[in-house]
Parts: C-alpha cells; structure tokens; sequence
C-alpha cells in the first residue's frame, strides 16, 4: 500500500519531505518524544535518507525534534502545563516592550514585511486543513520574530526567537478558531504600528499573548 504522503514532484524534494515531516509533527502523527526512524521514513516516502537527514536537521533547528547520541532523531517533548504557563510569562515580559519599541523604531520597509506576514496568515487553504495551520504557526513565529527584530534590541529578539514558542504552542491544538483569532489580534498589533502608537502597540500585544494563553490552556484542562 502505498503512503499518503509519496513524494509527486521530485524536483521539489527537500521542502516537500520537510513539509511531510512537519505535519507529521504537527498533527502528533509522530508523537513527542517518539523515535524517528530515518530508515522507515525513506521506505515510507520513496526517496533517499539524505533528504531525510536535511529535513530533520531543519526541523531540529526550530525545536521540534532533538538530536540523541547514538541513538538518533526523536520528537521534542510537548510542553507542559508548567513549560507552558512559565513561557507565556516570559513572552509578557519582553514582547509588549519589543512591540513598543518596534512602533516607534521600525522602518517603513520593516512595517511592509511584517504587514505582509500578517497578511500571509489570513490566506485560507481549505483544501489541506492541516497542512494551511501548519503554514500559519510558521508564518506566525516569523511575525513575532520579525517585530522582535524591528525592536533593534538583539538581545530581545535572540530569546524571542530562541524560545520558538510559537510553532510548540501551535503543536498543543489544532483548531480553526486559533488562527482566526489570531488574525484579528495581528490586526490589532499592525494599526499601533502604522500610527506609531508605542503604548498601543505594547497594550495589543499584550492581550494577544494573554488571549494565546487562554485558548491554549485547555489542553491541560478537563
């Protein structure tokens, strides 16, 4: 039987085994912590394991999979409710005063591409449910990253961005009703740019985080 996931368009090898992989991930197909056979994974998608190896070196770079010696790849653990309570602490600490400063600071080829992250995000993708969240998450973690950024405060924007927080909390539930929220809130976060609204960009994104943590707490719920 062949796999749901057999590569079509060799010429687009490397990213398409990347995009496998990640909704595997994503989804929980491949559950946290699991072992990540590179072998099986090769026999599964029809194709070499280099691609595999560069997919997973990827991947590991962003937090969803570790490295083990010896004994090779496995899924990152999924957060817990302590992990995840104290990242969402972390984030009010430091994104509202990187959102502020970013209003005041960002150029206006800053506030272009971030507009434009944001506007990626409301792009619907019906006919792949899962695959269209998983775009979001990415093109989520590079909005925050990228107003980080704008901050000029590479300190702020190094544990911004080292924390990868977005793309764990988007693994913790699949739901339509989180992106579409989150659109909003961008929204939001983007008017405070354009007026260079230091306090209301700082305010926006504030609730944003606060509203991020609400809708993902249920998981560790009920």
């Amino acid at each position: 039987m062949s796999s749901i996931y057999q590569i079509s368009k060799p010429i687009r090898l490397g990213s398409e085994v990347y995009d496998i992989l990640l909704k595997k991930l994503m989804s929980l197909e491949i559950q946290p912590d699991e072992r990540i056979g590179v072998d099986g994974l090769a026999r599964e998608l029809g194709v070499s394991q280099t691609p595999i190896r560069e997919a997973l070196s990827q991947l590991e770079v962003q937090g969803l999979v570790v490295k083990v010696h010896l004994s090779g790849y496995r899924a990152a653990a999924q957060l817990t409710r302590k992990q995840f309570d104290n990242l969402c602490e972390l984030r009010l600490l430091i994104e509202p005063p990187a959102a502020a400063r970013a209003a005041v600071l960002m150029s206006a080829e800053e506030l272009q591409g971030i507009t434009g992250l944001a506007a990626k995000m409301h792009e619907s993708k019906p006919e792949d449910a899962q695959a269209a969240y998983n775009a979001f998450a990415q093109e989520d973690a590079r909005f925050h990253a990228a107003i980080a950024k704008a901050s000029q405060n590479d300190l702020l924007h190094d544990i911004i961005t080292q924390q990868r927080v977005q793309l764990h909390l988007f693994r913790l539930r699949f739901h339509a009703r989180v992106t579409q929220d989150a659109i909003v809130e961008h929204a939001r976060i983007l008017n405070a740019f354009s007026q260079k609204d230091a306090d209301g960009a700082a305010a926006a994104m504030r609730i944003h985080i606060e509203n991020a943590h609400a809708r993902f707490k249920t998981v560790f719920e009920g």
